[in-house]
């Protein structure tokens, strides 16, 4: 009895020794799937759509979507040039709001970094490719890294679109410097733990994302012709994926170097869908996370940067060349069904599809295995400029930004 009692208060001290794993809050949900773990959601809407129980004005111009956690959310926006982080409660009040630096104001004006939560930690980039770390409690900067002073990056054409990945005590980021092409950065102090140089190459806008295996964890992301699998480790490049849609005398900012969908990965098996690279490509990865080999491509489901979203063994997007909402078999690539309308961003949750296209409409699609149907529709019409920022659900309500505007409407059964 005595020695069983021992056995426990060893036990129990190695428990309490052991760090718990932090709370990770990023873009496009648990996982960056896109899916959002939600139930008793409304299968259809009512004709003037469903209602409307929060607008939250004045957060600046961008494409940015809100990181949700327990007690609110976190969004970013540009104001007088500059890139403002606000912090939220629940009910839409502002906590605080902390000026970071200065923000992209060219072609496209606006946010568009969307932020990662790990503990007391938020990590943003701006969309001139500067990294910050922020205090959660009362949005004080600890610490900056400068793109072009720290890493010798440039910005893409459009402005950097990377949402930071965070893993452990590294935060990962794709400065698309000839040095320091791929960063993973200690995340309390933003100091260099490794660095790769790639190909050398701009960053193609990915959000980025981290495979974990039985004895290795993989960083993806894109820089503008190549889809990088790196260890997150060490930082070895261990394989490539030319995008080789564009031949190389043809290349520049603007051609063909656009990667803006994170990653899917399961079992074995990579996707990645680059409208404006390969399209979609399914891959096979080495179980020692080694080597890549080719299945098949497909290119016509071609989001450029509306997201994926997998069900069962069928995923969902919005196409470009053929502005449809299709779907496809994960296992042979080939079409599945389609719906007329225009590109956009894709979500879903309660086993329903919600498709916000660029033309201002929300839709609601039911589906069952690749097969579609339009249940639902109804037009955002507040806010102004372009529609990209990408659906949220966050207990039972959807939120969609558009612009300087964030709207907020309850989709529970009643």
């Amino acid at each position: 009895m005595a020695n069983n009692a021992i056995v426990f208060v060893i036990f129990l001290i190695a428990s309490l020794a052991e760090p718990s794993e932090t709370k990770v809050y990023e873009f496009r949900g648990e996982g960056r799937t896109g899916i959002y773990r939600e139930s008793e959601l409304l299968k259809e809407w009512p004709a003037e759509g469903p209602a409307e129980i929060m607008t939250v004005e004045n957060i600046g111009n961008g494409f940015v979507s809100p990181v949700f956690t327990d007690d609110g959310f976190y969004i970013t926006g540009e104001i007088d040039s500059m890139c403002i982080l606000f912090s939220f409660n629940m009910k839409g009040e502002k906590k605080w709001q902390t000026v970071l630096g200065e923000e992209w104001i060219k072609g496209y004006r606006g946010t568009r970094c969307t932020p990662t939560i790990a503990g007391d930690h938020i990590y943003v980039g701006s969309g001139k490719g500067d990294l910050y770390c922020v205090n959660r409690r009362d949005g004080k900067i600890i610490w900056s890294k400068d793109l072009e002073d720290d890493f010798g990056g440039i910005p893409p054409l459009h402005g950097f679109s990377e949402a930071p990945v965070v893993d452990g005590d590294r935060v990962f980021w794709t400065p698309g410097g000839k040095v320091h092409n791929v960063v993973a950065l200690d995340r309390l102090t933003g100091k260099i733990i490794w660095s790769d140089k790639a190909f050398g190459e701009v960053s193609g806008y990915n959000p980025g994302q981290l495979i974990k295996l039985k004895d290795r964890k993989v960083f993806t992301t894109f820089s503008m012709y190549h889809f990088l699998g790196l260890d997150a480790n060490t930082g070895e490049l261990l394989w490539s994926h030319e995008q080789d849609n564009y031949p190389p005398e043809k290349r520049g900012p603007g051609y063909g170097d656009s990667h803006c969908n994170a990653i899917l990965y399961e079992n074995g098996t990579i996707w990645y869908t680059e409208g404006d690279g390969n399209c979609c490509v399914r891959l096979t990865l080495s179980p020692d996370g080694r080597k890549i080999t080719e299945v098949w491509r497909n290119k016509y489901f071609d989001s450029y940067m509306g997201g994926v979203v997998k069900l069962g063994n069928h995923m969902y997007c919005g196409a470009n060349a053929r502005p449809q909402l299709v779907s496809i078999d994960a296992t042979s690539g080939q079409l599945t069904d389609s719906l007329k309308t225009a590109p956009g961003a894709i979500i879903s949750a309660d086993d329903m599809l919600y498709y916000y296209n660029q033309k201002g409409e929300m839709m609601l699609v039911s589906q069952d295995q690749g097969k579609m149907k339009l249940v639902s529709s109804f037009r955002i019409k507040k806010g102004s400029l372009q529609h990209f920022a990408h659906p949220v659900i966050n207990k039972g309500v959807l939120y969609q930004r558009h612009g300087k505007v964030l709207m907020a409407y309850d989709i529970r059964k009643q």
